[in-house]
């Protein structure tokens, strides 16, 4: 198998033209110039060693070089063998709340930037599970569907943001709902759903959804990110705080952690609440958590294991940049003998025609 790492590399080799061009645009106003200076027989006994090839093998020389050092740095790949990788672990979902309140700085640094801090902490101590990301507000949308690629995971992550979402409100009801079409049917495991809000939930819907979820066997497990004590939320433009958001009354709107509304939640799951002001304690409790729950094998795949091979070309193109050291440019009596640009029939026909 063969595989080429970082294939964007690739873009240099738009250079080579361009080089070319410049090379040809180079000899044309060379060879004008000379003409203009003295006529060609008197070029000749001027510089009689001048080689019209040493330059363009050169040039030849340092294109290759260039090019080698390019698919050095693309990094080509051979598989030299075959392992078989088996998957036991869990399928998790992160149901993120993207709401306005979870701007309030109640918690260090936000509400939001707290959920996208623990998510992250968690992912770092997971083994083999599956992973998917939903971020929700007044409706529900998926982010990043199951997966094992951890990097992905962050990427999507650290994009969630407060604004991403137009319809405000919390509908936590719509998040799990969502939630259940991520598991796959076709390779049963255990699922995990993990809620992060800070508990406002504006659709009342929650009951009748969570009860379906458990009967799927989805356990859900709630963490609260704010405080009960609350706090104002801010309205930031370009990241700077404008104002304080204000009801009709005129009222800077306080915005508040609402535990029961996730307990309640998560005892209809069989799940149980977390307390998120602590990052160390809430991945611990996961932690646990996740450990107490049944893996099930979900991947058996075949993959190369790949071995670099950029040393040969980079190899190459250091051997072709010494040679061209020693490729001078005056004409050599061997290289004569080549005859590469036919120079001798051009001259035995310029001898004809006298």
């Amino acid at each position: 198998m063969f595989v080429l790492e970082e294939k964007i590399w690739f873009w240099l080799l738009l250079v080579i033209p361009v080089i070319v061009l410049l090379f040809l645009i180079f000899v044309f106003w060379q060879n004008r110039t000379r003409k203009k200076f003295a006529s060609s027989n008197l070029l000749k006994h001027l510089a009689p060693n001048r080689s019209r090839s040493k330059p363009v093998i050169k040039l030849i020389l340092v294109l290759l070089a260039m090019a080698s050092l390019v698919v050095a740095l693309v990094n080509p790949k051979m598989g030299t063998k075959l392992k078989t990788v088996k998957r036991e672990g869990v399928d998790i979902v992160f149901a993120i709340d993207v709401s306005k309140s979870m701007d309030a700085e109640d918690i260090a640094p936000s509400r939001i930037e707290k959920s996208k801090q623990l998510v992250s902490q968690i992912l770092s101590n997971l083994g083999s599970d599956r992973v998917g990301i939903i971020a929700y507000a007044g409706g529900a949308y998926p982010q990043l569907p199951i997966t094992t690629d951890y990097s992905a995971a962050r990427m999507f992550l650290q994009a969630l943001n407060t604004d991403m979402i137009s319809s405000q409100g919390t509908a936590i009801g719509d998040a799990i709902e969502l939630a259940t079409t991520y598991y796959d049917d076709e390779q049963q495991t255990n699922r995990v759903l993990f809620i992060l809000s800070d508990g406002e939930d504006h659709e009342g819907n929650v009951e009748e959804i969570t009860e379906q979820a458990s009967e799927m066997g989805i356990r859900i497990f709630t963490i609260g990110v704010g405080t009960e004590k609350g706090g104002p939320i801010p309205i930031k433009r370009n990241g700077v705080i404008q104002n304080y958001k204000k009801d009709n009354q005129g009222e800077t709107v306080i915005t508040k952690l609402n535990p029961q509304t996730l307990k309640e939640i998560a005892d209809a799951a069989e799940g149980s609440y977390i307390q998120g002001n602590v990052t160390s304690d809430v991945v611990d409790k996961v932690i646990e958590e996740l450990q107490n729950i049944e893996k099930t094998e979900f991947e058996a795949k075949q993959f190369a294991d790949f071995k670099s091979h950029f040393q040969l070309f980079l190899g190459i193109a250091l051997a072709l940049l010494f040679l061209d050291i020693f490729v001078l440019e005056r004409s050599t009596a061997w290289l004569r003998k080549l005859n590469l640009f036919n120079e001798r029939k051009k001259k035995g026909a310029k001898d004809a025609s006298k």
